[in-house]
């Protein structure tokens, strides 16, 4: 995908990515405390079906599975010399689910790691860790990519050099914010597209975190400073964790479609869901805001 032909399907509309991976399968038996990106390449039926289903509510934007599949996330769980396979797997599989009906845009998300060479990672070696995981998923040919949950405006643009170190693919980016704004390691949404679209970024937004009706001065906000598209995929609600460690969103579908059609009036036009949602909180967002 051209940065060209990233921009002409975002200038023709309201763009649907998907929504959550990682608390659908949570649902499905995932454990807790797994690499989610090991158990999805070993079980890539319950991922196929997932990602089909997006596909058939609306989704235009389906992100693969390589959320943390990342050297430093990996070796969390013992298994970084696994990153080649595990991230190839993963994106064979969902080209094969979308199969041809949606772009692919590779996952890349936060080491949790502070951009700081005394009590985190230098820049280099950041830019070092990043960099691997895109050369092996621009080589297995994917769409374009999906810097998510990032934690920091300085984070996430060492993501944005490492993918446009490698290719030309465009580059959607997209942190974590607080309903003030704030991102958790530093900046706020305004000056993430401030500074992200000057660097090259396809589009800016937010993810993750609370839930929509908390977002809509965030957004407004952003898109008042904004060049480029901005991108709004934030959770189902309010999370709370039941007896066993499960997480349970408070919105509903038609709920959360609701407010998201709110966001779409804030400026935000590359939409989607995170934690809690699903299938049919995409096809709810079709139906109120396409």
């Amino acid at each position: 995908m051209t940065k060209d032909q990233f921009k002409a399907l975002t200038d023709s509309g309201i763009v649907l990515l998907d929504g959550g991976t990682g608390s659908v399968l949570r649902s499905k038996g995932m454990p807790v405390g797994v690499s989610t990106e090991l158990w999805i390449s070993e079980h890539p039926a319950i991922v196929t079906d997932l990602q089909r289903a997006y596909v058939d509510a609306g989704s235009r934007i389906v992100l693969a599975p390589t959320f943390s599949a990342n050297r430093i996330s990996l070796a969390m769980h013992d298994i970084a010399d696994r990153l080649e396979e595990i991230n190839r797997k993963n994106v064979a599989i969902t080209r094969a689910a979308v199969d041809g009906r949606a772009y692919v845009a590779a996952d890349l998300a936060t080491t949790g790691k502070r951009l700081d060479a005394e009590d985190g990672l230098s820049y280099d070696e950041m830019l070092d860790v990043y960099r691997e995981q895109v050369k092996i998923l621009v080589d297995e040919g994917v769409d374009l990519f999906m810097a998510e949950t990032m934690l920091s405006v300085d984070e996430t643009a060492v993501v944005l050099d490492a993918v446009q170190s490698v290719c030309d693919l465009p580059v959607m980016c997209s942190l974590t914010l607080q309903a003030d704004g704030s991102a958790l390691f530093g900046g706020s949404g305004v000056e993430a597209v401030e500074t992200l679209q000057e660097m090259g970024a396809a589009a800016v937004g937010l993810n993750c975190s609370v839930g929509p009706d908390q977002l809509e001065s965030v957004i407004a906000a952003m898109k008042g400073v904004a060049k480029v598209h901005i991108l709004a995929k934030p959770n189902a609600g309010m999370p709370t964790l039941d007896t066993l460690a499960s997480a349970h969103n408070s919105m509903d579908a038609q709920t959360f479609a609701g407010h998201m059609k709110t966001l779409v009036n804030a400026g935000a036009t590359i939409i989607g869901g995170c934690c809690g949602t699903t299938p049919e909180y995409i096809r709810a967002l079709r139906d109120k805001v396409m």
